[in-house]
């Protein structure tokens, strides 16, 4: 809550700042409280804000993690303008009282019910269960001032969710209650929804669903044969519903999308409508996106997946990914749209920033990685100001697959391939790129098949991807592997679906992505950080090639020297099946297991690479060679061009002072001997991030294109539906 002015005690509301919070909502703890005293209020806490803000104060205050809630109105009065000649300085048009809905009656054991109510009670927007009624004194009024009428003047009368008792009367911090609701409700918070929800889309049988549910509601409460039967009706509701649930709002595509932004819209950091002038965008990130976008995108790597299903989808989709602890891809926003012009591009991606420099406005990240040439590079540094890297992954994928498909001999595949890398490895070289294309011209002529796909389709934009090859640093082989294991992911539950039709819907689309999609990887990192479910744990851990291949031991690798252009690598699971990687410490390798021969990264020739990482006898990787590219470049830079020269000595301090905390914190015995050597760094403490109770205001910065909602103040604020729950 925030703090007063001091002892002094305001006599009119003229003499009130009118405060505007930033944010979406906002509760009374970003408010500063003013003692305030006339002939109807005896020193009571106000504040005043404006009229149109009304609603995002309710619903902050109703969001309160200590005592999560809703606010009734209690009474209502209201006049009209005009029908006063005298009146003072906090006589109202519209005069409320808002109860805290757990309030104020007791339908608990010992409780007492009000004999009689002159307002008529709106139930449905209530507590859920009439013997949800604990006797809450938390209740505040509201008063749109006759004077000026676009403020609002809100008067706290009891701040503390307490009975007459003066005892925590509900919320989790209420220990004879079943979390916020009464006795008999089991409490049901968004971890445990979102954990049953995940289990549900993933196929779990619903007895272990049911356990799983039991075992997190016992965190609030103990375990009883009623408590277990509301559990058991709760797991078979929820899984009802998203059975028969479905994509289509609507018949029309269009309409449709409309009403899942509608009911969606804590969801969407940006939306434009498709018209004759602007092209359909549609962002979508939810608050645990947003929540792992700030914690593994600060000071880190953000990832660009673009362009899937522009051949099958209605619009193509684009995602960001950021890299978890574990360095797996965690998709943290979706853009739905076709067009990838320079002024579409920066509109969403400053909406997005936006909205996380609207939370935390320190945040900020040292690159962005891009996987198509034709990206626009310029809004990505405007907005994240950050060198831009390079990912070989698409590049490579593609080739090889066309190759595998277009080609049967098995050799062919093998050596078009590595002469297809020696195309990208002759740009740092001084030899020309070219010269390599030719020679892949005349040394496959025969493959009619592959060559004229590869002459239609790369050849026209060849040129285009070695400029940016050669201009751009390259992202590493890991990363690499962590964005095609999502896009694997993602294609296995997109095509999925047998009706092939549902792929020109967006809806569908989104439906996919919100529900399936983000409850698989929510339940990943879950089970990874808590420890539960270890079946999941493991199979995630294991998802991406690289992780695989750091389970291989380096005994298992076997280096010929009469054959320096294969490595053999023998099978975990039977030591007397070998595995052969030919061209051996490429980025442009290839095995002969079933997982490489489908087009993919495989574990065995990324182990290869990182064993001849420490051997002289094999060339650098493009990432190295393509980093040594970039200092030699600086360090080139001509004396006379002081600008160039400053930028270049400030970027190698910055990369030096990097690369020395990295392998302080590889060669030291903890963190805490790093950690205490670096300098100290003030930060501003975060709005509604934890659940103690605060003394201080908190001012969240403001953000230019926060979202302003226009509601009319008599429009009911009904509970969510366990139906309209999205993933």
């Amino acid at each position: 809550m925030g703090q007063g002015m001091g002892e002094e005690v305001a006599r009119s509301v003229s003499d009130l700042p009118v405060q505007n919070p930033p944010g979406e909502e906002f509760s009374a703890a970003d408010l500063i409280w003013v003692k305030y005293a006339s002939s109807e209020h005896h020193c009571v806490d106000v504040a005043l804000i404006r009229y149109d803000r009304m609603e995002a104060f309710i619903s902050g205050e109703s969001s309160n993690p200590e005592c999560p809630t809703r606010f009734h109105i209690e009474r209502s009065r209201k006049r009209e303008e005009g029908s006063l000649s005298e009146y003072r300085s906090d006589e109202y048009l519209l005069h409320r009282i808002y109860w805290c809905s757990f309030g104020p009656e007791n339908y608990g054991e010992g409780g007492t019910i009000l004999p009689s109510r002159k307002f008529r009670l709106n139930t449905r927007n209530r507590a859920a269960r009439p013997q949800s009624m604990r006797g809450c004194t938390c209740h505040f009024a509201i008063k749109r001032l006759y004077a000026r009428p676009s403020l609002l003047l809100i008067i706290y009368h009891e701040r503390r969710h307490v009975n007459k008792s003066g005892f925590i009367c509900h919320g989790p911090l209420d220990k004879d209650a079943i979390g916020p609701g009464a006795r008999r409700v089991p409490y049901v918070g968004s971890e445990i929804q979102q954990q049953t929800m995940s289990l549900i889309y993933l196929g779990v049988p619903e007895e272990n669903i049911l356990q799983t549910h039991i075992e997190g509601i016992q965190r609030y409460c103990s375990s009883d044969a009623k408590v277990d039967s509301l559990a058991s009706q709760y797991v078979q509701k929820l899984g009802m519903i998203i059975k028969r649930s479905t994509h289509e709002l609507d018949l029309d595509d269009q309409a449709s999308i409309r009403m899942w932004v509608d009911r969606n819209k804590k969801s969407v950091f940006f939306y434009q409508d498709s018209t004759e002038t602007d092209a359909f965008i549609l962002g979508i990130q939810t608050e645990w996106q947003c929540q792992q976008m700030m914690r593994f995108g600060h000071q880190s790597l953000l990832a660009s997946h673009s362009s899937f299903g522009v051949s099958k989808l209605k619009y193509p989709l684009h995602t960001l990914l950021v890299f978890d602890s574990m360095q797996h891809a965690l998709p943290v926003a979706w853009i739905i749209t076709r067009s990838v012009t320079k002024k579409d591009t920066l509109k969403w991606m400053r909406a997005l920033t936006d909205r996380i420099h609207s939370i935390d406005s320190t945040w900020r990240i040292s690159g962005f990685i891009i996987d198509d040439p034709a990206t626009e590079l310029d809004p990505i540094r405007d907005v994240f100001a950050c060198p831009v890297l390079f990912s070989l992954w698409h590049i490579r994928r593609t080739w090889l697959k066309n190759i595998l498909k277009k080609c049967s001999n098995i050799e062919v595949q093998r050596e078009i391939f590595i002469q297809l890398g020696k195309i990208v490895y002759s740009i740092w070289s001084e030899k020309n790129p070219m010269n390599a294309l030719e020679q892949l011209f005349q040394d496959f002529v025969d493959q009619t098949a592959f060559m004229k796909y590869f002459k239609s389709f790369w050849v026209p934009k060849l040129e285009m991807w070695i400029d940016s090859i050669r201009n751009l640093p390259l992202a590493s082989q890991e990363s690499c592997g962590a964005i095609e294991a999502y896009h694997l992911k993602l294609k296995a539950k997109a095509y999925d679906d047998v009706l092939l039709d549902a792929l020109q819907r967006v809806d569908w689309l989104v439906h996919k992505l919100t529900t399936e999609l983000h409850s698989i990887y929510w339940i990943n990192l879950f089970a990874d950080e808590s420890g539960s479910f270890p079946e999941v744990k493991a199979e995630y851990i294991a998802s991406t090639s690289w992780q695989k291949a750091l389970q291989i031991p380096d005994e298992a690798v076997h280096f010929d020297n009469n054959e320096p252009r294969s490595a053999k690598v023998a099978s975990q699971k039977d030591a007397s099946q070998m595995r052969t990687v030919w061209n051996p410490g490429s980025e442009f390798s290839l095995c002969d297991c079933s997982w490489s021969m489908q087009g993919n990264l495989c574990k065995h020739a990324l182990k290869v690479n990182m064993m001849c990482g420490a051997r002289k006898d094999f060339q650098p990787s493009l990432s190295l060679q393509s980093f040594q590219r970039a200092l030699l470049d600086l360090w080139q830079k001509p004396t006379d061009d002081s600008f160039s020269l400053d930028l270049s000595v400030a970027l190698v301090m910055q990369m030096q002072e990097r690369i020395q905390h990295v392998a302080e914190l590889a060669t030291s015995d903890g963190i805490a001997q790093v950690a205490e050597k670096l300098p100290i760094q003030w930060t501003r403490r975060r709005g509604r991030q934890t659940a103690t109770k605060r003394t201080s205001p908190v001012i969240l910065p403001r953000s230019n294109r926060s979202l302003q909602r226009d509601l009319t103040p008599t429009k009911n604020r009904k509970r969510k539906r366990l139906s309209t729950f999205s993933g």
